[in-house]
């Protein structure tokens, strides 16, 4: 089966549409008798290359679908399947196809024709610009520019009918187009400069040197360019940090990989026309003051300039980290790009094809290494905010912000992506054939997202200018003045009542609370990993003095300080919920937020966390810790608003995407948590209806997810429901666990007697392990056919297990994580090694009375016992986690030599005496988290009571 993006056949096809287009503009680069010959071939063979590239894009699935009711309609002649694809291909390159088309895409040549005309116009506005301003561009490549010899447009997305970045290859040099003014640039390097000067040291950042027209402008191309040794990175990553500090005193946002070249020592911000970008009150959440303040927090610190990491939400971007610093080689998510199936048959259709995201230019080196130099940006930042705010003390700041008063700036008010999704939408033929019925879609979508996001245009004029852009092929564009404000996007159309933006942006920046602002800085490194980097600071925390003696007091005491700190750092709505900020973990990676409502990062972890400690405390097998009690029922009362939202969004009248259903993240992680705060508060209250409730909706957000692990996805679902079928006698959750079982033994993948699953962005090939891998599913299925009785599970999960079977390295003596993210070859952690592949096998066979048991038990707990321990202390993939293994290993007689109970709780205890509680990549910002943050740690040394009867929370209560 072919598998292409772009196919030249069908490319060939459109020449028919552009020829009178693309031969008005050779006529009128004729008419510019100070463009050679060579000059306008060059300006005219591009314009015919992006435009064909565009037109692609646009009409491939409209020519497929036409395609394929041609062959069903046997209107093709030819003898097999690829000289009916020729005979199609012939067709289509004819102008009548098109004009025949009208009768069922009323709109559709009209929409081409418009297209390409605004293209057409762009090229020959900028032939136009190129020899007026030729002789003035010699200062950008230090020396006369002399012929151009070759062009590229569409660095960047279309905006204002067909205006587009190019960049020009000249034989004096490399030279960047922007169909903007770029005024704003060249205040921006005088703003740097003069600043530079105020901090007494040299700032390692820069803007290309520009010449600015009218509403246009030309720019220097900087190459890329690798740092050169230790010096050279240490300077480039505390440019970052000076980067950072410029860009939240502008008020900047969209600082986008794209938007940063590296080169050598220096960050050089190649696109910096979205400063000053309006900061506004965000609407009512629904999910409690609490977390509507700490949204309010995030969304004016330094995560909104773009430049730190972060991961896209949106359908088609999702995972993705486009952020200046991030964006690193190796850690992004296969995407999901439509392309040909079977090409160069009538039988061709429109699928995708998984691809790797592409290779930004925004790093200093080929492997960054940003736990190392993240230290630096924060320096950079610290310094010269100093600066800045010993400036504005003085009265110096204002003035010079002033500087910016005219010059214009463009605002994003909705992601790219997101009118790249709408845009694609309009381009479907199903549109192409009921416009009206589309434009109406793409109202009312743009219409709910303004009710959630507080840029977007709720005005109805506003929106429909916005539809129109995106039926011509453009990104939809606004623009303001800086002592203006008041945003002009196409048509005439305006948005956002007037206002001084520096103003607002120093306003703004003065509330700052710059040691917040900090641990931002500092938390946000995570998001880069597509995992949480569990080994990426290449430290130990192996004590290097294991004390005895008082190990219940100072384990009491190790958890008391945790949970102090979470009853410190929470923030309090006056409506009585709570919220914290932190990196959290959700099916799109790490981002720093408000805390979510899943088990695994987030508020349902942390609920359990609090009613635990109350619990323990009140035995007297923790010490007491003020305000506790109170903070547990502020965080269930904030659950119970998060549960009505739900059901209202999911039961409204405009149809959303339900939540995964995974044992962590998901539905079921919700369900399991109000099970066990039912229990413990003796069925007194209404956590088992709620639990009911939510349940409820597994079957319907099951068919709407991807993902088949415990984690996120199906596998987690089976387990929870089953505990609910025990809890309340009903036969409906058991139905419900064995119709997951089914879809999961359907969708396995089988290689001989070997079976995996699946995760299409990041694991094609499967995955080994508890949290995402088959050991997980195997033990959820072998769960099923043990309540069940029914033999499809057991076998499936045996074939899972024998996956994880093959992938264990006798050479490492460990289980292969196959993830391969550059790291250690084996994981000996819960999440992806060991520990979980242990437990999950200890807990089906607990009395270890198959021999492949012990011999399995005996390869993890070695395996956790010599590279599990030192990494980290939290419960997913630290020492809280290798706890529970070697724990319950050694009355089982399978610890290693010398290892009691005793000298295992003594070692975890002196490190965090010696060290501090430490979860990876987050060290030194408090994250609440039950499994990747402190809260884990604060459990599992509550459980390390003899007498506590708390759950498992790695198993799910089942050990």
């Amino acid at each position: 089966m072919a598998s292409v993006a772009f196919t030249d056949n069908f490319i060939e096809s459109l020449g028919c549409l552009l020829a009178p287009s693309l031969g008005k503009l050779a006529t009128q680069l004729i008419l510019i008798p100070e463009l050679s010959s060579r000059e306008r071939e060059v300006i005219l063979e591009e314009t015919r290359e992006s435009l064909s590239g565009v037109l692609h894009a646009k009409l491939t699935r409209l020519l497929l679908v036409e395609l394929n009711a041609a062959r069903v309609g046997e209107r093709l002649s030819g003898e097999d399947s690829a000289e009916r694809w020729n005979e199609f291909i012939a067709l289509a390159s004819q102008r009548s196809f098109w004009e025949e088309l009208s009768e069922h895409y009323p709109t559709l040549l009209h929409r081409v024709e418009r297209l390409i005309h605004h293209r057409c116009e762009a090229s020959y506005l900028f032939a136009q610009r190129w020899v007026a301003d030729r002789t003035k561009l010699a200062t950008l490549c230090d020396g006369p520019v002399g012929e151009l010899q070759a062009l590229s447009f569409g660095a960047g997305d279309s905006h204002r009918g067909g205006l587009t970045v190019a960049l020009l290859r000249c034989e004096g040099g490399r030279v960047v187009y922007k169909p903007r003014s770029v005024a704003v640039d060249a205040v921006l390097r005088d703003f740097i400069a003069v600043l530079a000067d105020e901090h007494g040291a040299d700032l390692s950042i820069q803007v290309p040197r520009v010449i600015n027209g009218i509403d246009y402008g030309w720019a220097e191309f900087v190459e890329h360019c690798y740092a050169a040794g230790e010096h050279e990175l240490s300077c480039f990553y505390t440019g970052i940090g000076h980067l950072l500090a410029i860009m939240h005193v502008l008020g900047a946002s969209d600082l986008h990989a794209e938007n940063l070249i590296a080169h050598r020592n220096t960050p050089v911000v190649v696109d910096c026309e979205t400063l000053f970008t309006p900061k506004l009150a965000m609407p009512p959440s629904g999910f409690g003051n609490a977390l509507d303040r700490a949204a309010e927090l995030v969304s004016g610190t330094v995560l909104h300039i773009g430049l730190l990491p972060g991961r896209a939400q949106a359908l088609g971007w999702r995972g993705i980290d486009y952020s200046g610093v991030g964006s690193l080689p190796g850690q992004q998510p296969m995407m999901s790009r439509p392309a040909i199936l079977k090409a160069g048959t009538d039988e061709a259709y429109l699928g995708t094809t998984m691809m790797p995201v592409p290779v930004a230019k925004n790093h200093p080196s080929p492997e960054p290494a940003l736990a190392t130099y993240w230290p630096n940006a924060l320096e950079g930042f610290d310094s010269l905010t100093a600066t800045l705010r010993r400036l504005d003390a003085a009265g110096l700041l204002s003035p010079r912000l002033q500087a910016f008063a005219d010059c214009r700036v463009r605002v994003v008010v909705r992601a790219t992506e997101v009118y790249a999704e709408i845009g694609r939408m309009l381009w479907h033929p199903v549109s192409l054939h009921n416009e009206a019925q589309a434009r109406q879609r793409a109202h009312e979508l743009f219409a709910k997202m303004a009710a959630n996001v507080v840029l977007a245009p709720s005005d109805p004029l506003v929106i429909e200018s916005e539809i129109e852009d995106l039926l011509v092929g453009d990104i939809p564009f606004f623009s303001t003045l800086v002592r203006d404000g008041q945003l002009h996007g196409s048509r005439g159309v305006n948005w956002l009542p007037p206002g001084n933006l520096a103003d607002a942006a120093l306003q703004h920046w003065r509330a700052s609370d710059f040691a917040f602002e900090r641990n931002v800085i500092r938390a946000t490194m995570v998001s880069a990993y597509l995992n949480d980097g569990w080994t990426s600071m290449g430290t130990t925390l192996v004590p290097q003095v294991i004390r005895d003696g008082d190990l219940d007091q100072r384990r009491r005491k190790q958890a008391a300080q945790i949970v102090q700190g979470l009853v410190s750092n929470a923030i309090r709505g006056n409506d009585g919920s709570v919220a914290w900020i932190a990196p959290v973990l959700n099916v799109t990676g790490w981002s720093v937020q408000p805390l979510a409502v899943d088990l695994y990062g987030g508020l349902s972890g942390v609920a359990l966390l609090a009613a635990a400690y109350v619990r323990e405390m009140h035995a007297g097998r923790a010490d007491p810790v003020a305000g506790i009690e109170a903070l547990s029922q502020a965080i269930q009362y904030t659950l119970r608003l998060a549960e009505v939202k739900l059901a209202a969004t999911l039961h409204g009248n405009i149809k959303t995407r339900p939540p995964t259903i995974g044992a962590y993240i998901g539905l079921s992680a919700q369900i399991w948590t109000l099970l066990m705060l039912a229990q413990w508060n003796r069925q007194r209250g209404d956590e088992l209806d709620r639990a009911m409730a939510l349940a409820d909706g597994v079957l319907d957000a099951a068919a709407e997810d991807e993902t088949n692990d415990i984690l996120t996805g199906r596998a987690g679902a089976i387990p929870v429901v089953l505990a609910l079928a025990k809890q309340t006698g009903e036969q409906r959750y058991l139905d419900i666990a064995v119709q997951l079982g089914q879809q999961l033994c359907d969708l396995a993948r089988h290689d001989g007697d070997r079976a995996y699953w699946v995760h299409p962005q990041m694991w094609p090939t499967g995955l080994g392990g508890f949290s995402h891998g088959v050991t997980g599913v195997g033990w959820a299925l072998t769960h099923l056919a043990r309540a069940t009785g029914e033999t499809r599970f057991e076998e499936v999960a045996q074939a899972a297990f024998r996956f994880e079977d093959a992938a264990f390295d006798e050479g490492e003596q460990g289980w292969t994580d196959l993830r391969n993210l550059g790291g250690p070859k084996t994981a000996s952690v819960w999440c992806h090694g060991a520990v979980g592949i242990g437990l999950a096998h200890l807990d089906l066979d607990p009395r270890m009375e198959q021999a492949r048991t012990r011999a399995l038990l005996q390869h993890a707990v070695r395996a956790t016992a010599s590279k599990g321990l030192g990494w980290n202390h939290c419960l997913c993939h630290g020492d809280l986690g290798a706890w529970e293994l070697l724990h319950q290993a050694v009355p089982l007689g399978v610890a290693p030599d010398g290892m009691t109970r005793e000298s295992l709780l003594a070692h975890i205890l002196s490190s965090l005496e010696e060290y501090g509680p430490s979860c990876g990549l987050t060290k030194g910002v408090f994250v609440p988290g039950l499994m990747p943050g402190l809260g884990g740690v604060a459990y599992q040394l509550l459980r390390i009571h003899p007498e506590s009867r708390l759950p498992s929370v790695l198993l799910l209560g089942n050990s």
